[in-house]
């Protein structure tokens, strides 16, 4: 039996603590009430977007939806949907498609990490194998697709797009930096690409797709890039956390399946004989697991790690983009949705899972 998904209003109070942390005292109380009705709708829309008359399909694309999400994407969507006239029909088809889009790419990300939990479930391809998982992606991303095109032109543009780079971004990231690309710098444009960019176009959806203002679509394209980096930055400290019961994946699955992250892409920029040894530590481990070692060679290093001071640091780089992503708001009104948007964006770099 696969895990239900818990009630559509209550996924503000869960994930992020988005209803303490960004909706808690905001002028207008009425904005909470808003996105939890949007969130609602697109949640209606998204289970019957999961569901197919294959059976194996109806099982495998509805698992991972069923096992839960914060839902980020189609909030972002619907906040940013508030500066024009509101949540119409159009924004709840684009921000269903969108996550539609990050559900599929979690099927394919878990089978090139090799990881074995996600959403504190089993990852589908240790349940169905590796075929079947990056088949269900597949089918998510022509659901995600179909539903684009009754939006015309620019919405298959604009999901065109955000899907060549979040390729781009995982091929990158499959390849590594290439000769010339300073590490650090190449893994920042790996995040903009991988989660950066799926954010961006859903916090832009909603200005398009709500008939905002033309004018407050390039600083919600900022905004949502730089915001996802921010979350993927702290998503590598959480990767560290002891507490698979926080995060729904054992710890370090990153590292152990040989997927660098900022703390340890950052020991190479460090010159003391400590930060070295861990690096090569780390190195020796990663090979041997990919020869066929116990991941669990590497509890040691990655326990290290998760106190070292270059984990502290990109805790600190961080709440840097979080606060590049609160300056892009400039331009926008004096209001709830602004503020709404300022508090998210502290909070996805301010939270434990």
């Amino acid at each position: 039996m696969t895990p239900r998904p818990p009630a559509a209003g209550s996924r503000l109070s869960g994930k992020l603590g988005l209803s303490d942390r960004i909706f808690a005292g905001l002028r207008s109380r009425t904005l909470l009430t808003t996105v939890e009705a949007g969130l609602a709708l697109v949640e209606t829309e998204l289970e019957g977007e999961v569901r197919s008359a294959d059976k194996l399909a109806d099982v495998t694309a509805r698992y991972l939806y069923e096992a839960g999400g914060k839902r980020v994407r189609p909030m972002l969507a619907i906040l940013t949907a508030q500066l024009g006239r509101g949540t119409t029909r159009e924004v709840v088809e684009v921000a269903t498609a969108l996550e539609l889009t990050h559900l599929g790419s979690l099927y394919h990300d878990d089978v090139m990490d090799g990881a074995d939990k996600r959403r504190g479930v089993p990852s589908a391809q240790t349940v169905w194998g590796n075929n079947i998982a990056i088949l269900t992606g597949d089918l998510l991303f022509a659901r995600a697709s179909q539903l684009m095109a009754r939006r015309g032109e620019r919405a298959i543009q604009l999901q065109a797009d955000t899907f060549e780079r979040l390729v781009l971004g995982q091929m990158h990231e499959t390849v590594g930096p290439q000769e010339g690309d300073e590490p650090v710098d190449f893994y920042l444009r790996v995040l903009a690409d991988k989660t950066g960019s799926l954010i961006a176009a859903a916090a832009q959806s909603g200005v398009i797709y709500s008939g905002a203002p033309e004018e407050y679509e390039q600083p919600m394209v900022v905004f949502g890039e730089k915001a996802g980096v921010a979350f993927q930055l702290l998503d590598d400290v959480i990767d560290l956390s002891p507490d698979p019961s926080e995060t729904g994946k054992v710890p370090g699955t990153d590292l152990r399946a040989g997927v660098p992250t900022m703390p340890y892409l950052l020991l190479g920029h460090r010159s003391d004989a400590a930060s070295a040894d861990l690096r090569a530590r780390i190195d020796e481990g990663q090979e041997r697991i990919a020869a066929g070692a116990d991941p669990s060679i590497l509890d040691a290093a990655l326990a290290e790690l998760r106190d070292h001071e270059t984990t502290h640091e990109t805790l600190r780089l961080a709440h840097q983009w979080s606060q590049e992503a609160i300056d892009a708001l400039a331009p926008l009104p004096d209001g709830a949705v602004r503020e709404a948007l300022t508090r998210f964006a502290r909070a996805v770099a301010d939270r434990s899972a």
